[in-house]
């Protein structure tokens, strides 16, 4: 087990290989050194010695500062992970029920008119409460149908009404 986080990395001795390829920290190939001739290049300039390329024949090492690499592929990492919670969260969901009476069905398609409008992507999920609304499940189909109808004008069908379950689910995007 590595006990601080440069020991996960191939770095300054943990290097093992006789013969690198050594880049400076500018980015220009300084040719192909022993390790101790690129151990000491690192070390004249008050940086360290990383291989970036194990795999590689020879194996490729640059000359950097590795507290500032690792800082930036941290930031980085968590610049992804914003991203990709960002994505997660523009999927909004409209829940309506096969007894859903006209005035609530129209507020609903407002609402989700407003989300398609602002760039989300709209889940419409009818959910059957009770197996007698299962044993019907062509009431549900309409109520999801009307819907779709009154949000036709901004959006397209990017899924159509499946059963899940208990649920029909229906999935719209925004026209572009």
């Amino acid at each position: 087990m590595p006990r601080n986080k440069k020991e996960e990395y191939l770095i300054n001795e943990n290097i093992k290989f006789p013969t690198v390829l050594v880049i400076n920290s500018d980015g220009n190939a300084l040719g192909v050194k022993d390790i101790r001739t690129a151990l000491n290049l690192a070390k004249e300039a008050n940086l360290d010695l990383f291989c970036i390329s194990p795999q590689a024949t020879p194996p490729v090492c640059k000359i950097l500062d590795f507290g500032k690499y690792r800082y930036q592929l941290e930031k980085k990492k968590k610049e992804n992970d914003k991203k990709q919670k960002a994505m997660a969260q523009d999927t909004k969901q409209i829940q309506l029920s096969p007894v859903i009476a006209k005035h609530d069905i129209e507020t609903k398609a407002k609402q989700a008119i407003n989300f398609l409008k602002d760039g989300d992507k709209v889940k419409a999920v009818v959910r059957f409460k009770k197996n007698r609304q299962l044993a019907h499940p062509e009431v549900g189909e309409e109520v999801m149908n009307r819907f779709i109808s009154m949000c036709s004008d901004v959006c397209i069908v990017e899924k159509n009404p499946v059963m899940d379950g208990r649920n029909l689910i229906a999935t719209l995007a925004p026209k572009k």
